[in-house]
Protein backbone atom coordinates (compact mmCIF):
# COMPACT_ATOMS: atom_id res chain seq x y z
CA UNK A 1 0.00 0.00 0.00
CA UNK A 2 1.45 3.24 -0.75
CA UNK A 3 -0.08 5.88 0.45
CA UNK A 4 -0.13 9.89 -0.10
CA UNK A 5 -0.82 11.90 2.71
CA UNK A 6 -0.58 15.31 1.02
CA UNK A 7 -3.38 16.18 -1.59
CA UNK A 8 -5.99 18.70 -2.34
CA UNK A 9 -8.63 19.37 -4.31
CA UNK A 10 -7.27 21.51 -7.15
CA UNK A 11 -9.79 20.85 -9.72
CA UNK A 12 -12.90 21.26 -8.20
CA UNK A 13 -16.33 21.98 -10.06
CA UNK A 14 -16.59 25.26 -10.81
CA UNK A 15 -19.84 25.86 -8.83
CA UNK A 16 -17.86 26.22 -5.63
CA UNK A 17 -15.77 29.21 -7.33
CA UNK A 18 -18.77 30.60 -8.13
CA UNK A 19 -20.33 30.09 -5.03
CA UNK A 20 -17.00 31.70 -3.37
CA UNK A 21 -17.50 34.92 -5.83
CA UNK A 22 -20.92 35.69 -4.59
CA UNK A 23 -20.36 35.25 -1.02
CA UNK A 24 -17.42 37.85 -1.07
CA UNK A 25 -19.54 39.75 -3.28
CA UNK A 26 -21.82 39.81 -0.45
CA UNK A 27 -19.65 41.60 1.79
CA UNK A 28 -20.20 44.52 0.11
CA UNK A 29 -24.20 43.91 -0.47
CA UNK A 30 -25.77 41.40 2.23
CA UNK A 31 -28.57 41.15 -0.33
CA UNK A 32 -26.26 38.95 -2.61
CA UNK A 33 -25.51 36.42 0.06
CA UNK A 34 -25.73 33.07 -1.88
CA UNK A 35 -27.64 30.15 -0.16
CA UNK A 36 -25.35 27.76 1.60
CA UNK A 37 -27.31 24.17 1.48
CA UNK A 38 -26.54 23.63 -2.24
CA UNK A 39 -23.79 24.16 -4.45
CA UNK A 40 -25.26 22.12 -7.46
CA UNK A 41 -23.10 20.04 -7.84
CA UNK A 42 -23.71 16.59 -9.18
CA UNK A 43 -22.06 13.70 -8.38
CA UNK A 44 -21.25 13.10 -11.90
CA UNK A 45 -19.49 16.02 -12.08
CA UNK A 46 -17.49 15.22 -8.89
CA UNK A 47 -16.27 12.07 -10.75
CA UNK A 48 -15.29 13.45 -13.60
CA UNK A 49 -12.92 16.01 -11.84
CA UNK A 50 -11.47 13.18 -10.27
CA UNK A 51 -11.25 10.45 -12.85
CA UNK A 52 -9.30 12.69 -15.10
CA UNK A 53 -7.18 13.99 -12.51
CA UNK A 54 -5.85 12.47 -9.04
CA UNK A 55 -7.44 9.27 -9.94
CA UNK A 56 -6.32 9.32 -12.96
CA UNK A 57 -2.70 10.27 -11.57
CA UNK A 58 -2.79 8.01 -8.93
CA UNK A 59 -2.79 4.70 -11.48
CA UNK A 60 -0.08 6.06 -13.69
CA UNK A 61 2.22 6.73 -11.02
CA UNK A 62 1.26 3.56 -9.03
CA UNK A 63 -0.05 4.86 -5.65
CA UNK A 64 -2.66 3.69 -3.97
CA UNK A 65 -4.90 6.12 -1.72
CA UNK A 66 -4.56 9.63 -0.96
CA UNK A 67 -5.01 11.71 2.25
CA UNK A 68 -7.46 14.49 0.72
CA UNK A 69 -7.96 17.85 1.74
CA UNK A 70 -9.79 21.75 0.23
CA UNK A 71 -7.39 23.55 -2.04
CA UNK A 72 -4.96 24.82 0.57
CA UNK A 73 -4.80 28.22 -1.30
CA UNK A 74 -8.42 28.32 -1.76
CA UNK A 75 -8.66 28.79 2.77
CA UNK A 76 -7.38 32.31 2.54
CA UNK A 77 -8.55 32.82 5.94
CA UNK A 78 -7.74 36.28 5.62
CA UNK A 79 -10.73 37.27 3.07
CA UNK A 80 -13.79 38.59 4.51
CA UNK A 81 -14.91 38.28 8.68
CA UNK A 82 -14.91 35.02 10.57
CA UNK A 83 -18.60 33.96 9.39
CA UNK A 84 -16.86 34.43 5.73
CA UNK A 85 -14.33 31.34 6.69
CA UNK A 86 -16.80 29.08 8.78
CA UNK A 87 -19.23 28.84 5.94
CA UNK A 88 -16.22 28.59 3.30
CA UNK A 89 -14.84 26.09 5.33
CA UNK A 90 -18.06 23.67 5.54
CA UNK A 91 -18.77 24.42 2.26
CA UNK A 92 -15.59 22.96 0.78
CA UNK A 93 -14.99 20.04 3.58
CA UNK A 94 -18.45 19.08 2.24
CA UNK A 95 -17.29 18.54 -1.07
CA UNK A 96 -14.02 16.10 0.43
CA UNK A 97 -16.18 14.34 2.14
CA UNK A 98 -18.78 13.66 -1.18
CA UNK A 99 -15.25 13.01 -2.59
CA UNK A 100 -14.65 10.56 -0.15
CA UNK A 101 -17.98 8.62 -0.24
CA UNK A 102 -17.73 8.25 -4.33
CA UNK A 103 -14.51 6.96 -4.42
CA UNK A 104 -13.76 5.20 -0.89
CA UNK A 105 -10.89 3.13 -1.60
CA UNK A 106 -8.78 5.97 -3.46
CA UNK A 107 -9.41 8.87 -0.28
CA UNK A 108 -9.76 9.63 2.97
CA UNK A 109 -10.05 13.68 4.07
CA UNK A 110 -8.85 15.91 6.01
CA UNK A 111 -10.80 19.19 6.81
CA UNK A 112 -9.57 22.65 6.59
CA UNK A 113 -10.19 24.98 9.44
CA UNK A 114 -12.41 27.77 9.65
CA UNK A 115 -9.64 30.51 11.27
CA UNK A 116 -9.74 34.49 11.08
CA UNK A 117 -6.94 36.54 11.74
CA UNK A 118 -7.41 37.80 15.07
CA UNK A 119 -10.02 34.90 16.20
CA UNK A 120 -9.53 32.38 18.63
CA UNK A 121 -8.45 28.77 17.73
CA UNK A 122 -10.89 27.59 19.99
CA UNK A 123 -13.51 28.79 17.71
CA UNK A 124 -12.57 26.16 14.78
CA UNK A 125 -13.39 23.14 17.49
CA UNK A 126 -16.76 22.80 16.55
CA UNK A 127 -15.88 22.04 12.65
CA UNK A 128 -12.63 20.27 13.48
CA UNK A 129 -15.20 17.80 15.42
CA UNK A 130 -17.71 17.62 13.48
CA UNK A 131 -15.41 16.44 10.45
CA UNK A 132 -13.90 14.04 12.27
CA UNK A 133 -17.09 12.68 13.88
CA UNK A 134 -19.67 12.60 11.37
CA UNK A 135 -18.33 12.95 8.00
CA UNK A 136 -14.79 10.27 8.79
CA UNK A 137 -11.86 12.37 8.45
CA UNK A 138 -8.50 11.84 9.99
CA UNK A 139 -6.95 15.24 10.26
CA UNK A 140 -6.84 18.67 10.01
CA UNK A 141 -4.41 21.89 7.77
CA UNK A 142 -3.96 23.85 10.46
CA UNK A 143 -2.45 27.62 9.40
CA UNK A 144 0.19 29.01 11.67
CA UNK A 145 -0.20 32.58 9.84
CA UNK A 146 -4.35 33.13 9.23
CA UNK A 147 -3.10 36.61 7.81
CA UNK A 148 -1.62 35.64 4.47
CA UNK A 149 1.66 36.27 5.07
CA UNK A 150 1.93 39.10 7.66
CA UNK A 151 2.03 37.12 11.02
CA UNK A 152 -0.60 38.48 13.21
CA UNK A 153 -1.41 35.80 15.65
CA UNK A 154 0.66 34.45 18.45
CA UNK A 155 3.21 31.78 17.69
CA UNK A 156 1.66 27.99 17.75
CA UNK A 157 3.59 27.63 21.18
CA UNK A 158 1.40 30.60 22.48
CA UNK A 159 -1.31 28.91 24.54
CA UNK A 160 -3.60 30.76 22.28
CA UNK A 161 -3.51 27.46 20.53
CA UNK A 162 -3.95 25.20 23.25
CA UNK A 163 -8.02 24.92 22.32
CA UNK A 164 -6.92 23.52 19.38
CA UNK A 165 -4.38 20.75 20.44
CA UNK A 166 -6.83 20.17 23.41
CA UNK A 167 -9.62 18.83 20.71
CA UNK A 168 -6.97 17.50 18.34
CA UNK A 169 -5.55 14.92 20.74
CA UNK A 170 -8.82 14.44 22.43
CA UNK A 171 -9.84 13.03 18.79
CA UNK A 172 -6.70 11.56 18.09
CA UNK A 173 -5.71 13.25 15.03
CA UNK A 174 -2.99 15.23 13.78
CA UNK A 175 -2.84 18.14 11.52
CA UNK A 176 -0.62 19.29 8.90
CA UNK A 177 0.75 22.81 9.56
CA UNK A 178 0.10 24.66 6.35
CA UNK A 179 -0.32 28.14 5.32
CA UNK A 180 -2.94 29.09 2.39
CA UNK A 181 -2.61 32.02 0.20
CA UNK A 182 -0.37 35.12 0.49
CA UNK A 183 -2.03 38.75 0.73
CA UNK A 184 1.38 39.95 0.64
CA UNK A 185 3.15 40.88 -3.02
CA UNK A 186 6.49 40.52 -1.21
CA UNK A 187 5.89 36.64 -1.17
CA UNK A 188 5.10 34.30 -3.40
CA UNK A 189 2.22 31.68 -2.39
CA UNK A 190 3.82 28.42 -3.19
CA UNK A 191 7.56 29.58 -3.98
CA UNK A 192 7.62 31.60 -0.88
CA UNK A 193 4.75 32.00 1.24
CA UNK A 194 4.30 27.70 2.11
CA UNK A 195 8.18 27.30 2.80
CA UNK A 196 8.86 30.20 4.61
CA UNK A 197 5.40 29.06 7.15
CA UNK A 198 6.69 25.53 6.83
CA UNK A 199 10.37 26.66 8.16
CA UNK A 200 8.57 29.30 10.99
CA UNK A 201 6.67 26.77 12.79
CA UNK A 202 9.17 24.72 12.88
CA UNK A 203 11.36 27.37 14.44
CA UNK A 204 8.94 28.06 17.01
CA UNK A 205 8.57 24.73 17.94
CA UNK A 206 11.92 24.91 18.59
CA UNK A 207 11.89 27.79 20.48
CA UNK A 208 9.06 27.05 22.95
CA UNK A 209 7.83 23.80 21.58
CA UNK A 210 9.06 22.01 25.13
CA UNK A 211 5.84 23.32 26.96
CA UNK A 212 3.43 22.28 24.19
CA UNK A 213 4.25 18.97 24.01
CA UNK A 214 4.74 18.15 27.53
CA UNK A 215 1.24 19.99 28.10
CA UNK A 216 0.07 17.54 25.14
CA UNK A 217 2.49 14.43 24.68
CA UNK A 218 0.28 12.72 22.06
CA UNK A 219 -0.01 15.90 19.51
CA UNK A 220 1.47 14.85 15.96
CA UNK A 221 2.16 17.89 13.25
CA UNK A 222 3.37 17.34 10.13
CA UNK A 223 5.35 19.86 8.68
CA UNK A 224 4.61 19.69 4.60
CA UNK A 225 6.78 20.41 1.47
CA UNK A 226 10.06 18.07 2.87
CA UNK A 227 10.24 20.62 6.16
CA UNK A 228 10.59 23.95 4.24
CA UNK A 229 14.27 24.92 4.66
CA UNK A 230 14.56 22.93 7.77
CA UNK A 231 16.49 19.52 6.44
CA UNK A 232 18.82 21.89 4.19
CA UNK A 233 19.78 23.90 7.66
CA UNK A 234 19.19 21.00 9.95
CA UNK A 235 22.46 22.51 11.86
CA UNK A 236 21.49 25.33 12.13
CA UNK A 237 18.49 24.52 14.27
CA UNK A 238 20.24 21.61 16.21
CA UNK A 239 22.89 24.42 16.77
CA UNK A 240 20.37 26.87 17.93
CA UNK A 241 18.68 24.87 20.23
CA UNK A 242 22.05 23.97 21.62
CA UNK A 243 22.77 27.66 22.32
CA UNK A 244 19.25 27.87 24.00
CA UNK A 245 20.14 24.85 26.38
CA UNK A 246 18.37 22.64 25.18
CA UNK A 247 18.25 18.77 25.01
CA UNK A 248 19.21 17.53 21.51
CA UNK A 249 15.79 18.35 19.27
CA UNK A 250 15.84 14.71 18.27
CA UNK A 251 14.91 13.71 21.83
CA UNK A 252 12.12 16.30 22.35
CA UNK A 253 10.97 17.26 18.98
CA UNK A 254 11.16 14.81 16.74
CA UNK A 255 8.93 12.45 18.80
CA UNK A 256 5.87 15.32 17.67
CA UNK A 257 6.65 16.27 14.38
CA UNK A 258 7.21 15.04 10.81
CA UNK A 259 7.75 15.72 7.26
CA UNK A 260 6.42 15.07 3.81
CA UNK A 261 8.30 14.31 0.64
CA UNK A 262 6.38 17.10 -1.61
CA UNK A 263 10.18 18.15 -2.88
CA UNK A 264 10.25 17.63 -6.53
CA UNK A 265 13.94 16.80 -7.69
CA UNK A 266 16.41 13.71 -6.99
CA UNK A 267 18.67 15.48 -4.57
CA UNK A 268 16.02 16.97 -2.36
CA UNK A 269 14.78 13.91 -1.80
CA UNK A 270 18.07 12.24 -0.95
CA UNK A 271 19.09 15.41 1.72
CA UNK A 272 15.44 14.90 3.51
CA UNK A 273 16.27 11.06 3.97
CA UNK A 274 19.87 11.66 4.61
CA UNK A 275 18.93 14.06 7.26
CA UNK A 276 15.69 13.50 8.83
CA UNK A 277 15.28 9.91 10.51
CA UNK A 278 13.22 7.72 8.47
CA UNK A 279 11.03 6.77 10.91
CA UNK A 280 9.69 10.79 10.77
CA UNK A 281 8.98 10.68 6.89
CA UNK A 282 5.90 10.01 4.44
CA UNK A 283 5.21 9.86 1.25
CA UNK A 284 3.57 12.97 -0.48
CA UNK A 285 3.41 14.65 -3.51
CA UNK A 286 0.71 17.13 -3.85
CA UNK A 287 -0.04 16.20 -7.07
CA UNK A 288 -2.36 18.79 -9.00
CA UNK A 289 -0.77 20.90 -7.25
CA UNK A 290 1.83 23.51 -6.92
CA UNK A 291 3.98 22.42 -9.85
CA UNK A 292 2.13 21.23 -12.63
CA UNK A 293 4.92 20.28 -15.24
CA UNK A 294 7.25 18.41 -16.36
CA UNK A 295 11.37 18.21 -15.92
CA UNK A 296 13.28 18.68 -19.44
CA UNK A 297 16.04 16.76 -17.45
CA UNK A 298 13.91 13.80 -16.36
CA UNK A 299 11.04 13.75 -18.59
CA UNK A 300 8.91 13.31 -15.40
CA UNK A 301 6.45 15.32 -13.70
CA UNK A 302 8.24 17.05 -11.43
CA UNK A 303 5.48 15.88 -8.73
CA UNK A 304 5.64 12.71 -9.39
CA UNK A 305 8.04 12.01 -5.63
CA UNK A 306 7.33 8.29 -6.47
CA UNK A 307 9.78 8.08 -8.35
CA UNK A 308 12.38 9.36 -6.48
CA UNK A 309 11.66 8.11 -3.10
CA UNK A 310 11.84 4.87 -5.40
CA UNK A 311 15.46 5.76 -5.68
CA UNK A 312 16.18 6.35 -2.31
CA UNK A 313 19.26 4.28 -1.20
CA UNK A 314 17.57 2.96 2.12
CA UNK A 315 16.31 -0.85 2.83
CA UNK A 316 13.07 -1.88 1.13
CA UNK A 317 11.86 -1.73 4.99
CA UNK A 318 12.25 1.90 5.40
CA UNK A 319 10.77 2.58 1.93
CA UNK A 320 7.22 0.43 3.25
CA UNK A 321 7.44 3.41 6.37
CA UNK A 322 8.41 6.25 4.39
CA UNK A 323 4.92 5.10 1.98
CA UNK A 324 2.38 3.56 4.23
CA UNK A 325 3.52 2.51 8.13
CA UNK A 326 4.45 6.17 9.40
CA UNK A 327 1.11 7.34 8.17
CA UNK A 328 -0.40 4.49 10.72
CA UNK A 329 1.27 6.13 13.36
CA UNK A 330 0.52 9.32 12.37
CA UNK A 331 -2.69 9.21 11.39
CA UNK A 332 -4.51 6.10 13.53
CA UNK A 333 -7.36 6.60 12.48
CA UNK A 334 -7.26 5.85 9.56
CA UNK A 335 -6.93 2.01 9.50
CA UNK A 336 -10.52 2.51 10.86
CA UNK A 337 -11.45 3.61 7.90
CA UNK A 338 -9.96 1.80 5.39
CA UNK A 339 -10.84 -1.71 7.20
CA UNK A 340 -14.50 0.10 6.52
CA UNK A 341 -14.22 0.64 2.97
CA UNK A 342 -12.35 -3.03 2.63
CA UNK A 343 -8.75 -1.46 2.12
CA UNK A 344 -8.19 -3.48 4.84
Amino acid sequence: MIIDCHGHYTTEPAQLGLFRNQQLAALADSNRRPATTDLGITDDQIRVTIEGAQKKQQTERGTDLTIFSPRAAGMAHHVGPEWVSQEWTRMCNDLIYRVTELFPKNFIGVCQLPQSPGVSPANSVKELERCVTELGFVGCNLSPDPSGGYWKDPPMTDRYWYPIYEKMCELDVPAMIHVSSSCNPAAHATGAHYINGDTTAFMQFIQNGEKVFKDFPNLRLIIPHGGGAVPYHWGRYRGLAQDMKKPPIEEWLLPHVYFDTCVYHQPGINLLAEVIPVDNIMFASEMVGAVRGIDPKTGHNYDDTKKYVDKLKVSDADKKKIFETNVYKVYPRIKARMKKVGLA
